[in-house]
């Protein structure tokens, strides 16, 4: 059994207790890649230099970083630091994790998009300048040579994109990361985050969506994601669609939480929930 942790790049997010659980579920024998994100560290970046970081709404309501220029090269400091740092605390705990990014043996591969559309004050626009990709292969065969002789991947943005005839380094959102890995793989998908999972009503942790298994259970968790966590659901559906079994999204500060998520905590959302007509 394989299984892909997205382990979130919130501020609230510790990644002490995911690790733990990476190096229990290796040392059982399980195959794990660990995808991670990196958003917070991106930010305070820019504002130790002063600039301000932006994030944009799409006309389908899903908020993402608009990645110009000076923030693509922030980004792939603090990515790659972040990486080093899984890394090593994986090691110390006798995993032998190997970093990676979408660039190496484009991992992940696909088109550079330099124009977005966005929504700015009710009105949609195209902004231009942006250094961000969509996914389209991942190279599943790395992966697979990389488990089977017994490392435990992790992995992150940036990708490689495709820019007339360059490979050039762009962003991409790292939860569709984990998902199209998930997906190449058949894996199931841990979504880590600084919730317990999808609330029905965003504001109370008391409406839970504990379970999505049918076209009408999903149809409430996309009215029900809002803002950060409709990238999630999106990350999901391509997850999903894709072939992966099942995505969990779950409390990162949970006791255990990888675990825990694997033994029913968070969100379940079930392959037959969701298809590709959707």
């Amino acid at each position: 059994m394989t299984t892909v942790i997205k382990v979130g790049g919130a501020r609230a997010v510790d990644p002490a207790g995911a690790l733990a659980d990476v190096a229990s579920l290796v040392a059982a024998g399980e195959q794990v890649v660990v995808v991670h994100g990196g958003s917070t560290k991106v930010d305070e970046t820019l504002e130790r230099l002063g600039v301000e970081p932006e994030y944009v709404e799409t006309p389908s309501g899903v908020v993402g970083r608009f990645t110009d220029e000076t923030t693509m090269e922030v980004f792939e400091m603090a990515f790659g630091h972040l990486n080093t740092q899984l890394v090593a605390g994986l090691q110390s705990q006798g995993v032998d994790a190997v970093g990676l990014n979408g660039v190496d043996g484009k991992l992940l591969y696909g088109p550079r998009k330099s124009a977005v559309r966005v929504v700015e004050d009710g009105k949609r626009k195209i902004r231009r300048g942006d250094h961000s990709g969509t996914i389209k292969q991942v190279n599943g065969d790395l992966l697979r040579s990389l488990l089977a002789d017994g490392y435990t991947p992790v992995a992150a943005p940036p990708m490689a994109g495709t820019d007339d005839d360059e490979i050039i380094p762009v962003n991409t959102d790292a939860d569709r990361s984990a998902a199209a890995i998930a997906a190449e793989l058949g894996a199931s998908l841990v979504l880590l985050t600084d919730v317990e999972g999808v609330y029905a009503d965003p504001d109370d942790p008391e409406t839970l969506i504990e379970s999505v298994e049918s076209s009408d259970d999903w149809a409430a968790l996309e009215d029900a994601a809002e803002g950060f966590m409709g990238r999630k659901i999106m990350a999901a559906e391509e997850a999903l669609t894709g072939g992966a079994p099942e995505v969990v999204v779950a409390d990162a500060n949970a006791d255990e939480p990888i675990l825990s998520a694997l033994d029913g905590d968070g969100t379940h959302i079930k392959a037959g929930a969701v298809t590709e007509e959707q």
